[in-house]
């Protein structure tokens, strides 16, 4: 008699709190059995989740898949369930994310201008100075939230003195910022209402720069457009809204998430430590880049629309279909990384999708790199006995589809006073 084939274990239940949790076991399943997979998601929608990595490295390049929302086949009834909060309402569509070439070709040689490893090198010591302060404002007290107190504020001030906004306006922007990443737990409605405040008054700061240009982004977003770009404003004002929302929240979860992988692994932190302590900065430079594979800020990459028939993971996916490339999950995928649930600090051979891939890499990703590096190699240098304050499964993940990071982040440490 022969034995009949084992059948696999019960697919897991997915967008479940648990699941927000850890969902890497979740995401092994799906490799293994459902590489591409049709998933209804919690707005409703139904979407293709694509898991791994060789899967999700053709997509991310493939034209075929756009990221312009009109090309959704339930665009109609299902516009307002796809995208980033906020951004139809506030009419911020016309950004990086939501569009293809030749129009993001366009946007993007604009925009890059900032992004420029020379301007980032500029820009390290003004982030050097944040970091320093936000860390003076609690050193002493011997307890943090460094989410609230620290990986919050940090991009947040950096991407808004990139952007030019003035200081006496930046506290604003914390606090519309802050009810963007709340992904719903703040009042009913409070997202969209922030985005459209954030709209307006990026729409007045554009008029009052074009009197006044500066050395900032959106200046020579207003020179561009003057030199026969054709950069409209809501193009203009949409560019800003992008670059503060995938500039900060990236950053936001990058050292969050980051920090807490070095708790939970204390000799890769006393490693990083004792190379820290040395002076070298190499490993911290392979270390960020771990991170962003290990426990990365972005879970899945923005939306994508299929314009013709695509063949995927052996799944045939139709047009109008949206496909959502699970980076996660693709940055665990055993067929590309050795040991890929081991954290390593020094792993080599780190093409991690932690920033995406294809046309659509992420600009900022030299900054997000530079406050990663900073703000960690800062917080283990002065506050070498950091420790978390509540047990790790006393901590909450906050809720969302695309990005990936801890609602609090609790610690102790020796006060340091001056």
């Amino acid at each position: 008699m022969h034995d009949l084939p084992s059948s696999p274990p019960p697919a897991p239940e997915l967008f479940t709190w648990e699941f927000a949790t850890d969902p890497y076991p979740a995401y092994a399943w799906l490799r293994e059995h459902a590489p591409v997979r049709r998933t209804t998601l919690p707005s409703g929608v139904e979407a293709w989740l694509v898991t791994r990595y060789v899967d999700a490295k053709r997509a991310l390049a493939d034209p075929r898949l756009s990221k312009n929302p009109v090309h959704h086949a339930e665009h109609a009834h299902g516009k307002s369930k796809t995208g980033i909060p906020g951004e139809r309402g506030a009419e911020l569509m016309t950004h990086l994310l939501n569009i293809d070439p030749p129009d993001h070709t366009r946007l993007r040689r604009l925009v890059s201008q900032a992004f420029t490893p020379r301007r980032v090198a500029q820009f390290a010591p003004r982030v050097q100075e944040l970091t320093d302060g936000l860390i003076d404002a609690f050193a002493a007290k011997g307890e943090a939230d460094l989410i609230h107190d620290f990986a919050f504020p940090l991009p947040i001030y950096a991407i808004c003195d990139l952007l030019g906004v003035p200081r006496e306006d930046q506290d604003d922007f914390r606090d519309w910022a802050g009810m963007m990443i709340r992904h719903g737990g703040g009042p009913r409605g409070g997202v969209g209402r922030s985005v459209k405040k954030m709209r307006r008054y990026l729409a007045e700061l554009i008029h009052r720069k074009r009197d006044d240009l500066g050395d900032d982004l959106i200046s020579g977003l207003i020179r561009a457009s003057d030199h026969g770009e054709h950069l409209t404003e809501n193009e203009a004002a949409a560019m800003a809204f992008i670059l503060l929302f995938a500039g900060f929240e990236t950053t936001v979860n990058l050292v969050g998430n980051g920090v807490y992988a070095l708790l939970r692994h204390p000799e890769q932190r006393a490693r990083l430590q004792r190379s820290l302590d040395a002076g070298e900065t190499g490993l911290l430079a392979t270390g960020i880049e771990e991170l962003l594979r290990y426990d990365g800020p972005v879970e899945l990459a923005t939306w994508r629309y299929a314009t013709e028939p695509v063949r995927l993971g052996g799944q045939s996916v139709a047009v109008g279909d949206p496909v959502l490339v699970v980076l996660a999950a693709a940055d665990r995928d055993p067929e590309r990384f050795d040991d890929p649930d081991r954290l390593d600090l020094s792993r080599g051979d780190n093409k991690h999708l932690g920033y995406g891939h294809g046309i659509h890499y992420c600009l900022g990703a030299p900054l997000a790199r530079l406050e990663g590096q900073a703000a960690i190699g800062t917080l283990l240098t002065r506050l070498p006995d950091l420790r978390l304050a509540v047990d790790p499964s006393d901590l909450r993940w906050r809720g969302g589809l695309i990005m990936r990071g801890l609602r609090t982040l609790p610690v102790q440490f020796t006060a340091v006073r001056d």
